[in-house]
């Protein structure tokens, strides 16, 4: 089952979509927007899922779903935490700021909890007042959960998981030195991120979900070539289970809550970065990552951050190469 968001207000308008994301069907019947839907997903499940076997089949009206006119799936959520599953990325991006990695990394999984009272839809521009800030895209996986009890377990975390999609998480890349400094964490550093038109339940995507991860390459391309395609179910150090119990140690987890991966992140067949899909690797969900193996490998940044009029496109595609989760497609506007 797919659902989205149609820009309504200031929490969309519910819609089941379908399969081939061409066609959708209004849910308001039902529940009038995806968090009144996680809220009471026991009862409306059930029905929301009839509703999108009725769209397959045909048997019910429906309009052309348009990506452009959707929101985010959750325009705003009750909360949005952040991991950093891959961390491959964490070690390399430290190494650009000379900052040691400790060995806990390996084993405690990085989180930080983002800014959630307004996310961009899949076609809204990326606003950017300051190019000097060192906008960068952050390509990478998200789940929304139910609710999930305080103290869960790995496998309680993954019961709780009710949609999956992908978020393009920005980041202002030259002012996070100075916010870690103060030892209180990313706050200016990380303005709104923007997320996929639709996002998905688990069973539907069948064996490409998981052990708590989806087992799909990340498709990012940057001014019309590609730039990424990072395989999300490798080198991901912890899966989205570890992840969402990780942050219900001390304290439940509302419906609705938004748990990232971080950016997707592999290393190269030796061990070593990741290489550029011109030199045969699988190139980067981020540019910080590439900046920082041109700085290894040549001693200097060579590759600049977003500026006005760049565009920035990330999907995932099935086996037929169509987009599972619809396209985020966003330009930088100063």
């Amino acid at each position: 089952m797919k659902l989205a968001s149609l820009k309504q207000g200031r929490d969309g308008r519910l819609v089941v979509v379908s399969s081939d994301l061409a066609w959708y069907a209004d849910a308001g019947h039902i529940a009038p927007t995806l968090q009144a839907a996680l809220d009471d997903w026991d009862r409306v499940e059930g029905d929301l899922r009839n509703l999108s076997t009725d769209l397959d089949h045909e048997v019910i009206p429906r309009e052309r779903f348009h990506e452009r006119d959707a929101a985010a799936p959750l325009p705003r959520a009750y909360q949005w935490a952040d991991g950093s599953a891959y961390v491959n990325h964490v070690a390399l991006v430290r190494q650009a700021r000379n900052a040691e990695m400790p060995d806990s990394f390996w084993h405690d999984p990085l989180m930080y909890q983002g800014g959630s009272d307004g996310f961009l839809g899949p076609r809204d521009p990326i606003p950017l007042a300051d190019e000097s800030w060192g906008c960068d895209l952050e390509a990478e996986v998200v789940v929304v959960t139910g609710d999930v009890p305080l103290g869960a377990t790995r496998e309680e975390a993954l019961a709780a998981v009710r949609l999956v999609g992908l978020t393009n998480d920005v980041s202002l890349r030259n002012l996070i030195p100075g916010e870690l400094a103060k030892g209180f964490g990313f706050f200016q550093s990380k303005p709104a991120s923007a997320f996929s038109p639709v996002f998905v339940t688990p069973d539907a995507l069948g064996d490409w979900w998981r052990e708590g991860k989806l087992h799909r390459r990340l498709m990012v391309d940057l001014n019309g070539q590609p730039f990424g395609r990072a395989e999300a179910g490798e080198d991901m150090t912890f899966d989205f289970g570890t992840l969402i119990a990780h942050a219900a140690k001390t304290r439940a987890l509302g419906a609705g809550t938004i748990i990232g991966s971080g950016t997707v992140s592999n290393r190269d067949e030796g061990g070593g970065p990741g290489k550029p899909i011109a030199d045969g690797g699988v190139g980067y969900s981020c540019l910080a990552e590439v900046r920082t193996v041109e700085t290894i490998l040549r001693g200097k940044a060579e590759t600049p951050f977003l500026k006005a009029g760049d565009t920035v496109r990330i999907w995932a595609e099935d086996d037929k190469h169509h987009p599972i989760f619809g396209v985020i497609e966003q330009t930088v506007e100063g």
